[in-house]
């Protein structure tokens, strides 16, 4: 436990010291820790469910040309009397290139604003894999929505198999590699108000195609994913006579269909959400 939560603090530390080194560069920033409470998650390792607590944080910022976005996940998962307890941190970090800002000529058609290059890399470091998601980012306009983008990528894992095979041969049921798949995303931020009361509805939906896993004993086709995240959050720091955009809470809702690639795994559950930006 000692561990995990100095782990927790160093990557936070991280990601605030780079935050503030970007900061320096952008035009505009949105820094949020968010957490999120309660709920039930399948279990992916064991059979049965878990209760989990998330703590989050997230930046994104643009510049002269483009915009980057990363997040740092820290979940913590609780079994029945203490059974599959469990942290890990996961993190992904885009960024994306607006090919309007580089040529000089707006790239605008029907609901397309802008269209981008994106390089995206994604870092779990509980089973020691990343991937590379290199791509195109179309940054739509729809009225009502602060933003809305839909960005399509690669899905790279980044070991090699040669490489793989020679350092995990003699580990039975390693994950060695995988093939190169494809994710497409859809975010979105929709502002709206309730009488005198703030509120938005944001999130993100992916689907994953399915990939082939292969291990020291031959290969396992994982099931397409489709993982949806949507929020609702209500800005309660108005509320209280504090600037506004800086307190939030709200729920947190995941449906996610063949979690990891395994067929008939779903999550589908709700969280308590409290976020706070600066």
């Amino acid at each position: 436990m000692k561990i995990t939560l100095a782990l927790t603090a160093l990557s936070f530390t991280l990601a605030t010291m780079l935050t503030s080194s970007l900061a320096q560069a952008e035009i505009w920033s949105n820094t949020e820790v968010q957490l999120q409470a309660g709920g039930e998650f399948e279990n992916s390792g064991a059979p049965g469910t878990l209760k989990g607590t998330v703590t989050t944080f997230q930046h994104a910022g643009g510049w002269e040309y483009g915009d980057n976005f990363f997040f740092i996940d820290h979940s913590q998962y609780e079994g029945n009397n203490g059974l599959n307890d469990s942290s890990e941190l996961y993190g992904e970090w885009y960024s994306n290139f607006s090919l309007s800002a580089i040529t000089g000529n707006k790239l605008a058609f029907g609901p397309i604003k802008d269209i981008g290059v994106v390089a995206g890399f994604n870092y779990a470091p509980a089973v020691d894999s990343a991937w590379f998601l290199p791509g195109l980012t179309f940054a739509l306009d729809i009225p009502g929505f602060a933003y809305a983008t839909l960005n399509t990528s690669a899905y790279i894992h980044s070991m090699g198999a040669d490489k793989a095979l020679a350092g995990n041969f003699n580990t039975p049921f390693a994950i060695i590699d995988e093939e190169t798949s494809f994710m497409v995303d859809f975010a979105w931020a929709l502002p709206f108000a309730i009488g005198n009361t703030s509120w938005s509805f944001e999130g993100h939906a992916e689907y994953i195609d399915g990939r082939t896993q292969i291990n020291n004993f031959g290969s396992t086709e994982l099931e397409s994913w489709v993982l949806i995240q949507p929020q609702i959050r209500l800005d309660v720091g108005k509320l209280l006579g504090m600037p506004a955009q800086r307190l939030f809470a709200g729920i947190e809702y995941q449906y996610w269909k063949n979690k990891l690639g395994t067929k008939g795994l779903d999550d589908n559950t709700a969280q308590f959400l409290a976020v706070w930006r600066f």
